[in-house]
Formats: C-alpha cells, sequence, structure tokens
C-alpha cells in the first residue's frame, strides 16, 4: 500500500497528474479542485494516496490533505459507491455542501453531481446519516444552551466523515465561539478551514 507520494509535478490531465518521484512517473487521479491548486505549484507535491486494486487494474488516487482521503475512503465504503463515483463528489461539491445535504436529506443537491441518481442519493444519506447518528449516540454534549444541537450535528458529521473526535470538537467549538445562532453551515465550513490549516503545520 502506498501511503503517500512526495514528488515533482511532471503533468496533468483531466482529474489526473503524473508525479514524478525518483525517476518513475506515477499517473494519480485528483479531484478537480486538487488539481486546480496544483497547476498553479511548480514545486515539490505531497500526495496522500489511496490504491484501488482490480483484477485488470491498479488505480492511484491522490489528495493534497488527509481529510480529504478520509472522506474519500468513507464514500467508498457506501455500497454501490467506488473510487470514480466518490472521485466526482469531491470534485463537484464542497465537503461543506456535501455534509449539509447529508445532514438535511437534501438529494436534489446529491443527484446533481454526475455518477449519483436518486437511488444512490437516498443511499448516501441513510448510511452516512446512521454513522453520524451513531457518533452522536457516544458523544456527550460539551456546550449547553441553544448552541448544543449545532455543536452536536456538525462535529458528529466531522467526525463522521474521518476527522479525530477531540480535533473536530476543538475546531467545532472554535467555529461557534461569539456566534448567538451559528449554522449547522457555517460552523462547519469555519471549522474545516480550521481544521486544513492544522493540517499544514
Amino acid at each position: 500500500m502506498i501511503a503517500y507520494l512526495d514528488g515533482t509535478l511532471a503533468a496533468t490531465g483531466d482529474r489526473w497528474v503524473i508525479l514524478e518521484v525518483n525517476g518513475i512517473g506515477y499517473r494519480v487521479y485528483v479531484p478537480d479542485p486538487g488539481i486546480r491548486e496544483l497547476s498553479q505549484n511548480s514545486g515539490k507535491v505531497k500526495l496522500y494516496t489511496y490504491m484501488a486494486v482490480r483484477e485488470d487494474a491498479i488505480t492511484l488516487y491522490g489528495f493534497l490533505h488527509e481529510s480529504e482521503l478520509e472522506l474519500f475512503t468513507v464514500l467508498i465504503s457506501v455500497s454501490g459507491i467506488g473510487p470514480q463515483i466518490a472521485l466526482n463528489i469531491l470534485s463537484q461539491i464542497s465537503l461543506e455542501d456535501f455534509v449539509l445535504a447529508i445532514l438535511s436529506s437534501d438529494e436534489k443537491s446529491l443527484v446533481r453531481i454526475s455518477g449519483i441518481g436518486s437511488k444512490s442519493a437516498q443511499r448516501l444519506i441513510l448510511e452516512l446519516r446512521d454513522k453520524i447518528k451513531k457518533v452522536q449516540s457516544t458523544m456527550a454534549p460539551l456546550i449547553p444552551g441553544k448552541q448544543e444541537s449545532v455543536i452536536q450535528d456538525a462535529a458528529s458529521a466531522l467526525v463522521s466523515l474521518g476527522f479525530a473526535e477531540t480535533a473536530s470538537y476543538d475546531a467545532v467549538k472554535t467555529a461557534a465561539k461569539g456566534k448567538t445562532t451559528p449554522s449547522v453551515q457555517d460552523v462547519i465550513k469555519t471549522a474545516l478551514k480550521l481544521l486544513k490549516e492544522a493540517e499544514k503545520r
């Protein structure tokens, strides 16, 4: 299993890059936001990778942030969602909008993603909401009052998508601090920025 690749960007294409590592060029499939960021980078590049092995092919999927890799692995754990569909999801919808769609059972937002039909959208909502509910049931509320449900929903959503429990709660609490009536979407959006900044340190 290849955990990550650290090398030089040799070429980019439609959702793929060639990363040269010690004289060997690896073709790695990357979501669109990652391609855009990489195209502006001419130096060393580190991609966290997932290796999909089939009888007729071995394919590498790469991500600039560990959190994106964690979400990818969560997505492909859903029945009927393979690596290519997961790549489509990460290319066509932001993480915060995806989480909000799951929490609010917003099937319409999910079927706009190519490769996601009504049945796949329903399956994503059912399986990922169940994961969020399981996480919620094991987490004690940390903040009393009106913010409690927002904090709980936002933190549970992040944990269910692969983020560490402590880091999720810390980021969510910081994101909600000073806001009297924060929305789940706003808290998740701010918390995600905090988590990604923490990864870069």
